[in-house]
């Protein structure tokens, strides 16, 4: 067989009996949806996370939806993202009628740049939108530089929100991720670190009555019983089937970081002379979602890599700033140039808890010979 680029089969015979057991469980008592093993992992996520609450859902997007409709964002309200990341970022809040406003990201980490969100903010004023919101986003795995961002936020009387659809798993300090902002979003997608065999998603916050609201919102509204819908809401739930999944996985989580810290080791050590390699932050453990190089001959590269039999992947191709539907959005008064060259110029290597030394051996050889 090739090189997997994710491999998702060597976990599943890890986990083979405990996921079967687990499904079957479920099959046989047959509570498909808000089943017993939903309410258990949410308690899981928040114990490993040490987030006061966990409220599953859907997907990642609409994680990021709900979290703005509980924040009442709308028309007039500009949500400060980063313009290299995945397009959800921007479209849950697009969604509600609000203006994404695209800030640049540092060329070294890849999260969110300070100094662009803080003249992104005065010239959101000077358009005449109100800054309701800053979601940076843990690409690639590491947490975005929140001490630097919260107060930026802060000041502007913005809400805080942490993106850890890549980054759930790692750290900050000794604070996991799910605690380091006013909300975490995340995603269960199955490449994520933490995925589930199908979508889902979850919200972690702290506020007692902001986890009530979403947890509202995702079921359509909820009052106090089924048929009294108080708000306008989404239908959004984690199925029982993926929360018994996650459940298993979540057992072995934190040994999968810490593999996938020791293959991203191995990478930097033996790559950091033929290509730039990832910089994680001092005092950071990223949950390496990916591994990704910048360079300049990307595109070659990509191509005898190929070749040599090598997988491998672009996250992302082309900045939100450039694409079809959101040209007509604001970018922060000096440009995203880092967003736009790095777009231009990362490659993202085989990552994942499953990747011993000698086929991770063949993918450096591979690259340093190039």
């Amino acid at each position: 067989m090739g090189i997997a680029f994710i491999d998702l089969q060597a976990q599943r015979l890890r986990l083979e009996p405990a996921i079967t057991e687990a499904i079957g469980r479920v099959l046989e008592r047959g509570d498909f949806i808000q089943g017993r093993e939903v309410g258990e992992f949410e308690a899981a996520l928040a114990a490993f996370t040490g987030a006061r609450h966990v409220l599953s859902c859907a997907n990642g997007t609409d994680a990021l939806t709900l979290v703005g409709m509980a924040e009442g964002v709308g028309v007039g309200d500009a949500v400060f993202v980063p313009s290299f990341t995945f397009v959800a970022t921007a479209e849950a809040f697009s969604l509600l009628g609000a203006t994404p406003y695209f800030v640049d990201v540092l060329p070294d980490t890849f999260d969110m740049d300070a100094a662009s969100l803080k003249a992104a903010i005065v010239d959101a004023r000077v358009r005449g939108l109100r800054p309701k919101m800053v979601v940076a986003v843990d690409l690639f795995g590491q947490p975005a530089d929140y001490a630097a961002l919260t107060p930026i936020a802060r000041d502007a009387g913005a809400v805080m929100v942490a993106d850890a659809a890549q980054g759930l798993g790692g750290e900050m300090n000794g604070k996991r991720v799910g605690t380091l902002a006013d909300y975490t979003t995340t995603s269960f997608f199955p490449a994520k670190p933490l995925g589930c065999y199908g979508d889902g998603g979850a919200v972690l916050c702290d506020d007692a009555d902001k986890a009530a609201l979403i947890k509202s919102l995702a079921q359509h509204g909820k009052g106090t019983e089924k048929y009294d819908n108080v708000r306008i809401g989404l239908n959004s739930r984690l199925d029982t089937l993926q929360a018994a999944v996650l459940i298993e996985k979540l057992r072995i989580f934190g040994d999968e970081i810490d593999a996938r810290n020791r293959v991203a080791a191995r990478y930097t050590e033996a790559l950091h002379d033929v290509a730039t390699v990832p910089v994680v932050r001092e005092g950071a453990l990223s949950s390496w979602a990916q591994y990704t190089l910048t360079l300049k001959n990307r595109d070659d590269v990509q191509a005898r890599l190929k070749a040599a039999g090598v997988p491998s992947a672009v996250y992302y191709p082309l900045p939100l700033n450039r694409q079809g539907g959101y040209r007509d959005c604001p970018v922060a008064p000096a440009g995203v140039a880092v967003s736009e060259r790095l777009a231009g110029e990362v490659l993202s290597l085989p990552m994942h808890p499953y990747l011993d030394a000698a086929t991770q051996d063949k993918i450096i050889e591979a690259v340093q010979a190039l």
